[in-house]
């Protein structure tokens, strides 16, 4: 077995030719929960195949944007990376369900459709461009944050710019709104801020905390309008190369990872939560049936879909 991923952009150095190294990506810091779930991945590897297996993982966007991370992944450049669901809408057609506005009720309605037939399909259909899907982290409710006002009802958005990922559903959802949608790649966002080239941006809580975007938007509004989940991907390549007891290991760690990352989810984010009160961040619910309204011209196009219809009705009847 090869010393590293052959095809790799950071080769392991002087590892034994018996040792192989999966090298992991994700944008986020070294203690968020999807990082710390997937270092956890490559302890369980590590000691069950006595050293043979490791993982090394990069964080803070130390390789690049989640864009670029996903093809470097298809391509076989890096092994595993972690990519929020929004930017993979666009190419992976089935992700949509998963970011469409309210379409989850609660973080229990939604592990409850990850966990079961909703979750398999949509890890299936990575398979169609060279990746395969490890497994799905859930991460909270996706809310609005800016610099101007409290938002309590979409009219409060119209005429503020609002950082979105790449993603049709997003920049559609936030021209309903009111608002006027901006892509920019999520490491771009504080500056972005601070300047005043956006007003605001959604994300979750634990993203606007750790991200320390809340030093320069102070209005946190909980529009709860999606609770689009991450995917842990690893290249189809990189995974083919595997023995097959490593393969089915992998696999089998990485569903496992799930309950780690989400108890480190649910502890970080009440943390979370503290913190940006302790910090005089302005905390509001919102009208969420005006949001609800204003996108619904949105779920009727998508419900013409009959992939995404099924999957749709599979989730609502989890709720």
């Amino acid at each position: 077995m090869a010393a590293a991923c052959g095809a790799s952009v950071l080769p392991a150095l002087g590892a034994s030719p018996d040792v192989r190294i999966l090298t992991a990506t994700d944008v986020h810091v070294k203690d968020y929960p999807t990082v710390a779930a997937v270092q956890w991945i490559g302890k369980q590897l590590e000691q069950e195949t006595g050293g043979r297996l490791r993982l090394r993982m990069y964080h803070s966007g130390q390789l690049g944007r989640e864009s670029e991370a996903i093809d470097m992944a298809r391509f076989g450049a890096i092994d595993i990376t972690r990519v929020y669901s929004g930017a993979l809408n666009n190419a992976f057609p089935l992700t949509q369900v998963l970011s469409l506005p309210y379409v989850f009720d609660s973080v229990p309605h939604l592990r409850a459709a990850l966990d079961g037939n909703v979750g398999a399909a949509v890890l299936k259909g990575f398979e169609q461009r060279d990746l395969v899907g490890l497994a799905i982290y859930d991460s909270g409710a996706r809310c609005f944050y800016n610099v101007r006002r409290p938002i309590h009802t979409p009219a409060d958005m119209h005429g503020l710019k609002f950082r979105v990922p790449a993603s049709d559903i997003f920049m559609r959802m936030i021209r309903l709104f009111g608002g006027n949608p901006t892509p920019l790649a999520y490491g771009e966002v504080f500056s972005a801020l601070q300047t005043h080239l956006i007003d605001g941006a959604e994300n979750n809580l634990r993203s606007f905390h750790s991200s320390r975007q809340f030093e320069a938007a102070h209005y946190w509004s909980q529009t709860e309008h999606s609770y689009a989940p991450d995917v842990l991907l690893i290249s189809r390549r990189s995974l083919d190369s595997l023995q097959s007891r490593d393969r089915a290991l992998l696999l089998d760690i990485s569903r496992a990872s799930v309950a780690v990352m989400r108890t480190l989810w649910d502890e970080s984010e009440a943390q979370a939560r503290k913190d940006l009160i302790a910090a005089n961040v302005r905390m509001n619910d919102c009208d969420l049936d005006a949001f609800r309204q204003a996108v619904a011209p949105l779920l009727a196009d998508y419900h013409r879909d009959p992939a995404i219809e099924a999957l749709y009705r599979q989730i609502r009847s989890l709720a």
